[in-house]
């Protein structure tokens, strides 16, 4: 019976964050303990529904998944890299394929390619022969260390993700078929340099869902064994950080190179098109005013799920500046606040700051009277995924016309299951703040009336230019105005 290796390693990371990870944000899993993905929709849970149908032997080794954050330490690097390669090197026998489920979009202090290193070490110990395939969200960086140590590939083709289950199901496909007949696999890569950032990347509607669609069809067809354009995480500020498209063939590099020019081709003249269209926040307060149905203003700046703080407190403090009437629902990492309201108990009025923990640089902590209408342990689990939040101790904190959830840690929330896990129901308020880009269409969109997107600071800005980038290649769209894309086709080749 073949046997086939498990390992994951899974961060997204803000480099505009002030504040670095570390170790203790991982939940780490070893061994048995990676059947608990079983039934879930993650990647490792898409992988395990193949390979259980399959006539193989599986060997879980390390599995380290943190929620998006500041930067790595240097320290938390050193412990999971060393953890996860032991735990490689111990389950190393007789080994015949590698699933590798990773994000792409870590970055530590020290090492700005994680996942490229990952990938090298454990090139370096399977040898050239055992065939190494990877799972990936769109917002990874795919670097050239990465490629030259794979033999193949699944990239995640929703935005907002749904398919965290099928992508990991098309890349145990794709190890099993590699496995089963020894093949030369090619990859080509075309890098864009240009960043993306906006509605047009939402893919059941926008133009980069229109490119996406060509990607399914050649897979589908047969064409590509595996198709993919990433466009990165904007807020990862590594030396390959760009969008750029993948196209994997068996063994050949005419269909590759002729596919991956023309998407690429495609992409480009749209680098304009696919950025974050904005309101500022005194118009958003004027317009909410006047309109009788509900509203979200989303505040991707601080978008958690993207790497930011989570701390931000300006659209508290502009609405309340504002004398804005009607029903406020907001939630916020504060885990000093969330530990006053703990202590004073349910029902108690406390005296606090609110926001800026973390940030304070760009969320000055305001002042706030409120009363703790609910206390909670902070756990919930996200609507689509199914996977677990750990938000910590958490409370309800409400005064005049506002209620906000406030959190010890920060946790995804790109979906309504933090306010459902408090008691809130968001169709209760008349404007619900979104620590998010976006969300599935039908937790909020599908029933508000407006969806302002606001222009403020934050470590996850989609106004791009505004954020510092200091490591990525330049020039840069739109970082550069006047960028200039040469396409240039890079071809890995493996068996």
């Amino acid at each position: 019976m073949k046997r086939i290796m498990l390992v994951e390693c899974m961060q997204e990371i803000s480099s505009f964050n002030p504040m670095q990870s570390g170790y203790e944000e991982f939940a780490i899993s070893r061994g048995e303990e990676f059947y608990r993905n079983r039934g879930l929709n993650t990647g490792l849970g898409g992988a395990l529904e193949v390979f259980d149908g399959a006539d193989v032997e599986l060997v879980p080794t390390y599995s380290a998944r943190a929620g998006s954050a500041g930067l790595l330490s240097a320290s938390g690097w050193g412990r999971v890299s060393s953890e996860l390669m032991a735990a490689v090197q111990a389950g190393f026998e007789r080994i015949d394929g590698i699933y590798v489920s990773l994000h792409g979009a870590m970055g530590a202090d020290g090492e700005l390619d994680p996942e490229g290193w990952i990938l090298t070490e454990i090139r370096k110990l399977a040898g050239p022969n055992i065939p190494i395939v990877i799972s990936l969200d769109l917002h990874g960086i795919c670097t050239d260390r990465m490629l030259k140590a794979i033999d193949g590939l699944a990239i995640y083709h929703t935005y907002p993700h749904v398919d965290f289950a099928s992508t990991g199901q098309r890349a145990a496909k794709l190890l099993l078929r590699l496995m089963a007949k020894k093949t030369r696999t090619t990859i080509a890569r075309v890098v864009i340099p240009a960043l993306v950032r906006g509605d047009e990347l939402i893919t059941k509607s926008g133009c980069y869902g229109d490119m996406i669609r060509e990607c399914l069809r050649l897979e589908r067809e047969g064409t590509a064994m595996s198709a993919g354009i990433m466009i990165g995480n904007p807020f990862t500020d590594v030396p390959e950080l760009c969008s750029q498209v993948i196209i994997m063939t068996e063994d050949d590099a005419a269909t590759a190179e002729r596919e991956v020019l023309r998407l690429a081709g495609e992409f480009w003249p749209q680098r304009a098109r696919m950025q974050g269209k904005f309101i500022s926040l005194e118009r958003a307060i004027a317009q909410a005013r006047t309109i009788e149905g509900k509203v979200i203003f989303t505040d991707a700046p601080d978008a958690t799920s993207s790497g930011a703080t989570g701390d931000s407190n300006l659209i508290l403090r502009a609405l309340g500046e504002a004398g804005y009437p009607k029903r406020v629902l907001a939630q916020i990492v504060d885990p000093k606040a969330a530990r006053a309201a703990h202590a004073a108990g349910v029902g108690q009025v406390i005296e606090c700051t609110l926001g800026g923990q973390h940030d304070p640089a760009r969320f000055p902590p305001m002042k706030v009277t409120a009363r703790v209408q609910l206390l909670s342990d902070g756990k919930a689990r996200l609507e689509t995924a199914h996977s677990p939040l750990e938000a910590g101790p958490t409370a309800v904190l409400t005064w005049g016309n506002t209620s906000v959830v406030v959190m010890s840690r920060s946790v995804s929330l790109f979906d309504r299951a933090m306010y459902y896990a408090n008691g809130l129901d968001p169709q209760d308020f008349d404007l619900i703040v979104v620590k998010s880009p976006h969300t599935e269409f039908h937790m909020y969109d599908q029933w508000v009336e407006k969806n302002f997107n606001l222009d403020i600071p934050g470590a996850t800005s989609a106004n791009l230019p505004t954020l510092g980038h200091t490591i990525c290649a330049r020039p840069m769209y739109p970082l550069d105005l006047d960028a200039i894309f040469t396409p240039r086709t890079v071809i890995y080749a493996r068996g």
